[in-house]
């Protein structure tokens, strides 16, 4: 038995499909394939039941991957451990989020690069979905996202954590006479209202829930430029809706040249902020401190 056989049933598990494993894993399908049947005689045990519509664990199988996958999280802290003992912590943390976390990164990134200054971090700008399938494909660690609609139960195969509840604001200048309220109604945000809507899917999930339930808004323009969309709202031509952990840090926001309204008796189905790793994945204790940097800066 060895820590790749372990490793290969682990992946296939979650991935549902030896082509899928070996794809993710970059090695080849039939090394896969051997490895397992090789563990399989082994152990006199059938893991996996192969099919054209896939390749399933047995019921044997299951307990014997999750035996796999905790030795495998285990000889992980092992190693980590013994890192931290010589200071010779290293690797690679690649992480994505959504436009309107980007800047808001800054802190947590310094602080803990801070104290891990031999982790080569990279990140990714994407749109929630595109974050969600280069989680599944194992292109990225760790996704920093928006989570909501039915993510987290369509999805089986990713982990969730909620950092926080989001709230949604409308985005007013400081010229504009919602400025004066401190929460407004649907029914004021339409009176005589244009809206300049961020493309990106929570955005456009966000206005279609809204429209069908008070009736459509009148869009001045869509864009995925953000310093475009601020453009429009200082200059009070029109306002948009956005969360308030992706504006809370808006020089604009800071500044008081454009102003958070609350939604006030609007029902909407919950969104949170929050991250999302593969399924099983072991993260180490080094990018778990990453997002406890993230909480941290959340909360302040």
């Amino acid at each position: 038995m060895t820590l790749d056989q372990l490793e290969y049933i682990v992946e296939v598990f979650r991935a549902e499909s030896i082509s899928v494993a070996a794809d993710n894993l970059h090695v080849s399908q039939s090394g896969i394939s051997r490895a397992i049947s090789n563990l399989e005689n082994e152990l006199g045990v059938k893991i996996f039941r192969r099919s054209k519509l896939g390749t399933t664990p047995t019921e044997e199988g299951k307990k014997i991957i999750k035996y796999a996958y905790d030795a495998l999280l285990i000889i992980g802290k092992i190693k980590e451990e013994a890192k931290l003992y010589t200071g010779s912590i290293t690797g690679n943390l690649k992480v994505a989020t959504t436009t309107g976390y980007m800047k808001q990164l800054l802190k947590p990134l310094s602080d803990y690069k801070n104290e891990f200054p031999n982790i080569n971090i990279e990140v990714l700008q994407m749109g929630t979905k595109d974050i969600i399938n280069s989680i599944q494909e194992h292109k990225i660690d760790i996704g920093i996202i928006t989570i909501y609609g039915d993510y987290k139960t369509k999805n089986n195969n990713l982990d969730f954590d909620i950092f926080v509840e989001g709230k949604m604001k409308l985005c007013v200048s400081k010229n504009s006479p919602l400025a004066l309220s401190r929460a407004v109604t649907p029914q004021e945000i339409l009176n005589n209202q244009k809206f300049v809507v961020y493309d990106n899917d929570f955005i456009n999930w966000f206005h279609s829930d809204f429209s069908n339930k008070y009736g459509p808004v009148d869009v001045l323009f869509t864009s995925n430029n953000t310093d475009v969309i601020k453009e429009a709202i200082l200059n009070n031509l029109a306002v948009c809706f956005a969360t308030d952990f992706a504006m809370k840090s808006d020089p604009y926001v800071l500044s008081g040249q454009i102003i958070l309204v609350d939604l006030w008796d609007y029902h909407t189905a919950s969104f949170y902020f929050g991250r999302v790793i593969s399924n099983g994945r072991y993260l180490s204790a080094s990018a778990n401190k990453f997002l406890d940097f993230i909480k941290s800066d959340l909360d302040t």
